[in-house]
């Protein structure tokens, strides 16, 4: 866990602290290696030297056992000489570990070794509580007898050589390190300063400036980020237009009830209206009262179905049980105009008329539905209207199918997906209405999934009438009997 955690992280820190950490974590593992290489680099001459020495001494002891005139000892000490920084010592020991020459404390090789004649070895050991480097090698005499030959240094101008080494390696690298991390910071603000041109590019525009941004003039990794900003920007532009549209049609469709108020109210105010017609002002205002409110009362399950969304509660339905209640509310109105409302359809609690949604808003469908119904379809004493209710079940292809049928004029083929933009009604209608029932029906029913689809109640007949249907999908709960 972070002591100190910042409320918003930083592209600029975080690809910085990814970049330099791998980098100061491997300058220490890059010492320490090149500490290691440089040891071994010290060591290999002073190795080849020590090597080089004894085989002088080995062929010196050879020269002793064929002519014996020179002093075994003697040449040992001639040919082997302290220098200024390290000791140097040998030893050479014949059968039985009898020294013939140099210096007894000089550890033999381990008994494990096998004596390999001839060929020179180096170990590592202690003389005199000193750590040396040994070369030593084996030697046939012609006597038949082996003979031990060794030398042992000190290990200080290896040392030297090797501090030598490191001083040369680390030195540079304690300049070279800061400069790459100033490269490396040079490099990033460099490389996202297209985000910072994009940025004050976004800032200077206008609050009313919805054009997409150019894609082109950012890094291609940046691209796709751009490129849904662009498509927020459209569908935010869509969503602003649509709105404005709205509103536009929403003014125009109260102004005109507000306005047939105050004409009324003006014409009941007038000294010379009798009882006669101040009653009919006032029936007028109700009229027109009664229209903005209906108006008013549909622009709000509008934006109450367009605000559901995900927030929408669902549960279980009774599509059955939701129309016929309906249906029963619409009945007073329905008689009042001499029309014949009905519902065909199985009973509440039937099997595969069961949905999940919001009970609420799929009611909303179908008072729309009804009421649309009812404002289009003509109806008198000699000819009554006729609309129906239906609800037909289709458990196998895992749907329930609600219908609305009346006898009215029917909708041209034309005008079938324009009836459900918001405010549209269809010319010649001369019915009052704001347009908006069927807008709330589709978008509820796109929230649940339905499909919505207008035909002709009874083709080649006159009137034609009209027929809309809504296909809800069924889960398997649904499918079961209640």
């Amino acid at each position: 866990m972070r002591l100190f955690q910042r409320e918003q992280r930083s592209l600029f820190g975080e690809i910085l602290d990814w970049m330099l950490t791998p980098l100061l974590l491997l300058w220490p593992i890059s010492l320490a290696l090149t500490w290691v290489v440089a040891q071994s680099i010290a060591g290999k001459p002073f190795d080849r030297a020590l090597e080089h020495s004894v085989q002088v001494l080995a062929q010196r002891v050879r020269t002793h056992d064929r002519q014996s005139t020179t002093p075994l000892a003697t040449a040992g000490d001639v040919l082997l000489r302290t220098d200024d920084s390290d000791q140097v010592w040998h030893q050479v020991l014949g059968p039985g570990r009898t020294l013939l020459s140099g210096d007894r404390d000089l550890p033999a090789p381990q008994r494990e070794q096998p004596a390999v004649f001839g060929e020179v070895l180096l170990r590592d050991d202690h003389m005199r509580d000193e750590s040396v480097r040994v070369a030593y090698t084996w030697l046939l005499l012609q006597s038949g007898e082996s003979v031990l030959v060794q030398v042992a240094e000190t290990r200080g101008k290896r040392s030297v050589l090797a501090t030598e080494i490191i001083k040369g390696v680390m030195l540079p690298q304690f300049i070279i390190l800061p400069l790459a991390v100033l490269l490396v910071w040079l490099a990033l603000v460099r490389g996202i300063k297209p985000l910072s041109q994009l940025e004050e590019r976004i800032r200077a525009r206008s609050p009313d400036d919805l054009s997409p941004l150019d894609e082109k003039a950012v890094p291609q990794e940046v691209a796709p980020l751009v490129s849904s900003v662009n498509d927020l920007l459209t569908r935010l532009k869509d969503s602003i237009a649509t709105q404005k549209r709205f509103l536009a049609g929403a003014a125009h469709q109260l102004k005109t009830p507000l306005a047939g108020l105050r004409m009324q109210a003006d014409l009941a105010q007038r000294e010379d209206t009798n009882a006669e017609a101040l009653k009919q002002s006032l029936k007028q205002i109700g009229r027109a009262s009664m229209r903005a409110t209906h108006t008013v009362n549909q622009l709000l399950a509008l934006a109450r179905a367009e605000a559901s969304g995900q927030s929408m509660a669902v549960q279980t339905c009774d599509l059955a049980e939701l129309t016929r209640n309906a249906v029963q509310e619409c009945l007073p109105r329905a008689l009042e105009r001499r029309i014949d409302l009905g519902y065909d359809g199985p009973g509440p609690g039937a099997t595969g008329v069961r949905l999940q949604g919001n009970p609420t808003l799929i009611k909303e469908i179908i008072a729309n539905l009804l009421d649309n119904a009812l404002n289009y379809t003509p109806s008198s004493a000699a000819q009554p209207g006729v609309i129906t209710a239906r609800v037909v079940p289709y458990p196998a292809a895992g749907m329930v199918l609600l219908q609305v049928e009346d006898s009215g004029p029917g909708i041209a083929e034309a005008d079938r997906e324009l009836v459900f933009q918001p405010f549209y009604r269809v010319l010649g209608s001369n019915v009052d209405g704001s347009g908006l029932g069927l807008s709330i029906v589709r978008e509820i029913a796109r929230q649940h999934g339905a499909e919505i689809r207008i035909d002709e109640a009874r083709p080649g007949a006159s009137p034609p009438g009209t027929r809309i249907s809504v296909r809800f999908p069924l889960r398997e709960a649904a499918l079961l009997p209640a």
